[in-house]
């Protein structure tokens, strides 16, 4: 005989059980805090971090997690989630759908090189934890990395930034909170390890850019590699939602991806008769 699970109203209960929110009839608590004790108190940077992590971050964690999604709001129309967003916008979906048509974009290739850079920092800092020192550890993760068939080394270089202007800043941020104690500082010396080696392998400095500082912060924080990329979206969210109202204000229907007088390059067959 089977063991029987919960019952009745237990059972539902159980359903979508949560550690995240607890609500009743005139009661709302997030992570065991009321909600009337956190309007006013608490700010939407730390109310991030409790809802992901569990509870209040200090200030100077507050600051550096602020820094960091303020950072990467938002990269101009040429982007493809912001140019996705203006293009919905035109079509009259409204505000929502537009910014779900961006976000959707945000993949491995156009949003995921921060969350593929505190992997790889962190993949250095496990070798660290196992004896080598950290030039040694990112010599041989970048071999890793290679000889996986790498390419492009996640957090590294820009194609339209020859420094990013976001990136050194950043790191700023992070050397200051090291030097008060906040934050170990270990991942910053990682990532410009892993700087200073691709210069010795490439024979020119490839800059940090904002994935690979961002992913410093990250890590720094403790942020698990996949909530980086939940959370650049969180901040991109909010750069696609001033492109989506600008150009909802702006009444133009059906603007395409180039303009309406420029046809595409048509590189297919050249004019035939069917054969009957």
């Amino acid at each position: 005989m089977s063991e029987q699970g919960p019952a009745g109203d237990d059972k539902s209960a159980q359903w979508w059980s949560t550690a995240i929110i607890d609500m009743k009839p005139g009661e709302i608590r997030y992570r065991g805090y009321a909600i009337e004790e956190l309007i006013g108190n608490v700010g939407l940077v730390p109310m991030i971090w409790l809802m992901l992590r569990g509870d209040l971050p200090t200030k100077p964690q507050a600051a550096l997690l602020d820094a960091v999604l303020m950072s990467a709001v938002d990269h101009g129309p040429q982007a493809p989630s912001i140019a996705i967003a203006r293009m919905a916008a035109t079509c009259g979906v409204g505000l929502n759908n537009a910014m779900a048509s961006a976000l959707n974009t945000l993949g491995d290739v156009h949003g995921g090189a921060g969350e593929q850079a505190v992997a790889h920092y962190q993949a250095i800092a496990a070798r660290v934890e196992d004896g080598a020192d950290v030039p040694d550890a990112t010599r041989a993760e970048l071999d890793a990395f290679t000889d996986a068939g790498g390419k492009h080394v996640p957090g590294f270089g820009h194609r339209f930034h020859p420094v990013d202007p976001r990136a050194p800043r950043l790191l700023e941020l992070v050397d200051e909170a090291a030097a008060n104690g906040d934050v170990t500082g270990r991942f910053a010396e990682i990532g410009r390890a892993v700087e200073d080696e691709l210069m010795r392998r490439k024979g020119k400095r490839i800059p940090m850019n904002i994935d690979g500082a961002t992913a410093v912060i990250y890590a720094e924080l403790g942020f698990p590699a996949p909530l980086a990329r939940g959370l650049f979206c969180l901040s991109r969210s909010v750069g696609i939602l001033a492109h989506a109202w600008e150009q909802t204000g702006e009444g133009v229907r059906n603007k395409g991806p180039i303009p309406r007088d420029v046809l595409p390059a048509y590189t297919g067959a050249g004019p035939r008769r069917l054969d009957r």
